[in-house]
């Protein structure tokens, strides 16, 4: 199936809205993006179109877009856009376009943020157990004394296994 992926940087124009569905959580906010153009005659940056998009987030992402994202924050969104034509009794149709996200995060260019990992929860003990990973071998050269021995008297032409630099 063909779909369109999009990316689009903007404000946050609504707080978002949380909700616990049977499907899972689900957070939705609306965005503003803003086109800007150099004007020659102006000799200015111009602000052009605004185009407003229904961000909708699933899953854990909802969970962590409440926890980060604010009215007003520039914002970069990645997912699947949506159009939707909606037609109501006495009234024009309605257009609407709504992004699927699967990645949000603050537009760096504008602004720092600060990245908090978000805790898992505890897996059951059925899982299988995590296979510790062995621990490189870093040996440390021994330091020379000038008369070419060590100084614990050991002889400094012990081998030192190689180390690879990636």
């Amino acid at each position: 199936m063909n779909e369109t992926v999009v990316c689009v940087v903007g404000n946050v124009a609504t707080p978002p809205v949380y909700r616990e569905l049977a499907a899972g959580p689900s957070t939705r906010f609306r965005m503003a993006v803003t086109s800007r153009y150099w004007d020659r005659e102006k000799s200015a940056w111009t602000d052009g179109h605004t185009n407003f998009f229904t961000v909708w987030a699933n899953r854990q992402l909802a969970s962590n877009v409440m926890g980060s994202v604010e009215v007003g924050q520039p914002v970069m969104v990645q997912g699947r856009l949506k159009v939707r034509t909606e037609q109501r009794e006495g009234q024009q149709n309605r257009v609407s376009a709504d992004i699927d996200a699967v990645a949000i995060g603050h537009d760096l260019a504008r602004g720092t943020t600060v990245f908090r990992r978000v805790a898992r929860p505890e897996t059951s003990s059925a899982a299988a157990p995590a296979v510790p990973r062995p621990e490189p071998d870093w040996e440390t050269p021994v330091a020379e004394t000038p008369d070419g021995e060590a100084p614990d008297g050991e002889s400094s032409q012990r081998s030192v296994a190689p180390v690879a630099v990636t």
